[in-house]
């Protein structure tokens, strides 16, 4: 057996707060990594976390996102695959990420997503929708939707997961505290 990690993310802005009525929960962007640090961590979204309006495939960096929201919360849980799915899920994570510039953020769809009507746009994903696509292509779950139709919401509560650490992302990274890892998890 193996593990992936997919990290739940509170970030402030307009944007956020937005997405954050629409889906009635905390979290509301969902990123997922190879390691429980987050060092290794992918998800569409910004390409730059002070610049809302560029968004795409990205490979993460938990300082740069620190730097620009230090109060931001994060939520971190593990999920159980096999061997296989990992490294079917990290092939297929590196191969978007040498063709990130492809892929865009699904802003147009968004009210489709709202009126629950599943799209299909090549290269064009919310965070959790591409997310969803590569966990059910490598097998971990089956959504009950459309994987175009699937929010962080779905992640908190469909995903079979445990909680390993809730929190600021400065006690994740190690600026202020020892950090709250649940299970006796410890990131040092």
């Amino acid at each position: 057996m193996s593990e992936i990690y997919i990290g739940f993310v509170d970030t402030p802005g307009i944007f956020a707060s937005i997405i954050r009525r629409v889906i009635r929960q905390k979290y509301i962007h969902v990123v997922m990594a190879m390691d429980p640090e987050l060092g290794e961590t992918y998800s569409v979204g910004r390409r730059n976390p002070a610049v809302p309006f560029f968004a795409g495939f990205v490979k993460e960096d938990k300082y740069k996102v620190f730097r620009k929201f230090p109060h931001a919360d994060y939520m971190v849980c593990r999920v159980r695959c096999t061997r296989e799915q990992k490294t079917y899920l990290r092939e297929t994570l590196q191969e978007a990420l040498r063709h990130r510039f492809r892929y865009h953020y699904a802003v147009l769809e968004l009210p489709l997503i709202l009126f629950q009507i599943p799209f299909q746009s090549s290269y064009h994903y919310t965070c959790s929708s591409y997310l969803a696509k590569i966990m059910q292509d490598a097998g971990i779950i089956q959504w009950k939707k459309h994987t175009s139709l699937v929010t962080p919401k779905d992640f908190y509560e469909d995903l079979e997961k445990e909680v390993l650490f809730e929190g600021p992302l400065a006690e994740l990274i190690g600026e202020s505290g020892a950090g709250q890892w649940i299970g006796g998890a410890s990131y040092e």
